[in-house]
């Protein structure tokens, strides 16, 4: 009942897209709904091409319901339908239905991966390598699992660039106390928003095949591309293009999900995962681990499916599903050059431009009196900051700490997803608090 400054809570501070107000797509819930309910089959308010999706799903569940359990590794048709997704997003470099594994979101299957590449004690104890800023499911994962967290810096005077000579420096360090056998990258980044080019790709790739590291391709972000002159290129596809050397060599899992691109069903826990040049003995193992969780939640992998699986040209569906797609990602490119043009112009503050995803992570300043005051109250000086933006402006957006960064830096992580009118009133905020808080700790 006290008062406050503002007369809402704005929670920058997650990307969930719907919760936000972005509508969902309706060809995707078109189906979900027929597979979940499929006496609609037999609506005339349903289009042909949605009935023709839901009846492919499901005569490929047990007992034509969504409510029973799958195979372990998932719907068999729907790992068809991503295999074949994967071929046309990559170019015609071949996929194996053999080789996916549908998951609970992209984070089950990083952790489950994770799970199977953890071994050792002491200095033989498996390291994992993360880019600082991470998202941070990966440190979560890591700790839970026992693992060493072996971080390297991505270059934030260099719009965040993944740098091999960072990724050396880190290596060659963590070899005193422990094991590294695992180099995760995340593209396009989060926190960072940046899209890796397809040099430093090829660069990772090289230096994961001369160090004998597992790559792991956190790509949920794929289609969320908006600068000029970037391009997703899938780590898959680059793999391949460098040659049988590196194509039949480097072991890679790379993940995807229904909870960001155009789409932002976050809640339906849809995701899969492609891991290829796994040893056969380490394959069945993977399997046996997915069975003990049974199966992916059978509405999202239903869900995921229409992700891989989209309307085509010719059928009725195909118009309003371009519309709405291309509406979604057109919005978020000029919300996220909004932000990063508005963030520039605040003394302060500096941010990079967000290439992709659906982030911005701009760095702060915080002068010395206000670091001193975060210190008395045993907080972190982004931590002090994000809770003074809060307390004033009912504006919820993460410290960067809460993702990493260098020694001495501070940052915060908001989402471009408000609709582009409260982006505004939310960015001015930030501004007028930013400004205030200045004069207050100078």
């Amino acid at each position: 009942g006290i008062k406050k400054p503002f007369t809402e809570v704005i929670k920058a501070n997650i990307g969930d897209a719907h919760a936000m107000g972005q509508r969902p797509i309706t060809f995707l819930r078109q189906v979900v709904a027929l597979c979940t309910y499929p006496n609609l089959l037999d609506s005339p308010s349903f289009p042909e091409d949605a009935k023709k999706r839901a009846r492919r799903i499901l005569q490929g569940c047990g007992g034509n319901s969504l409510g029973s359990y799958s195979a372990s590794q998932g719907i068999n048709c729907i790992r068809e339908d991503v295999a074949s997704y994967i071929e046309r997003r990559d170019g015609g470099v071949p996929a194996d239905p053999d080789n996916i594994y549908l998951t609970t979101g992209a984070s089950d299957g990083i952790a489950t991966i994770l799970k199977i590449l953890v071994s050792g004690d002491g200095k033989s104890r498996t390291g994992v390598m993360i880019p600082i800023p991470q998202y941070p499911l990966y440190s979560a994962a890591i700790s839970e699992l026992d693992a060493i967290q072996v971080n390297y810096y991505l270059d934030e005077e260099n719009c965040w660039a993944l740098d091999v000579n960072e990724l050396r420096r880190s290596l060659n360090e963590a070899k005193a106390y422990c094991n590294p056998k695992v180099l995760c990258i995340i593209n396009p980044g989060n926190p960072t928003g940046q899209v890796q080019n397809r040099k430093c790709i090829e660069d990772v790739i090289h230096f994961a095949w001369e160090e004998k590291l597992f790559l792991l391709a956190d790509e949920v972000y794929q289609d969320n591309v908006y600068s000029e002159g970037c391009q997703f290129h899938s780590f898959k596809k680059i793999l391949y293009e460098m040659g049988p050397e590196y194509c039949n060599n480097v072991e890679l899992a790379s993940f995807h999900s229904t909870s960001k691109g155009y789409m932002g069903e976050c809640g339906y826990r849809g995701g899969y995962m492609e891991v290829i040049n796994l040893h056969p003995e380490i394959k069945g193992q993977l399997v046996k681990l997915l069975s003990v969780r049974l199966c992916p939640p059978v509405s999202g992998q239903a869900a995921m499916d229409i992700v891989v699986n989209p309307p085509i040209p010719g059928e009725e569906s195909y118009s309003q599903f371009i519309k709405e797609k291309e509406s979604v990602l057109n919005n978020l490119a000029k919300k996220a050059k909004l932000t990063e043009d508005m963030f520039n112009k605040v003394p302060g503050i500096h941010c990079n431009p967000l290439q992709g995803a659906m982030y911005a992570f701009p760095r702060i300043f915080i002068p010395s009196k206000a670091i001193e005051e975060a210190k008395a109250h045993k907080m972190a000086p982004d931590m002090f900051y994000c809770m003074k933006l809060l307390e004033e402006t009912g504006i919820c957006v993460v410290p960067g700490s809460g993702f990493g960064q260098r020694e001495g830096s501070y940052h915060f992580r908001m989402t471009i997803l408000p609709p582009v009118e409260k982006l505004k009133i939310l960015l001015e905020k930030v501004k007028d608090f930013h400004i205030k808080f200045l004069e207050k700790y100078a």
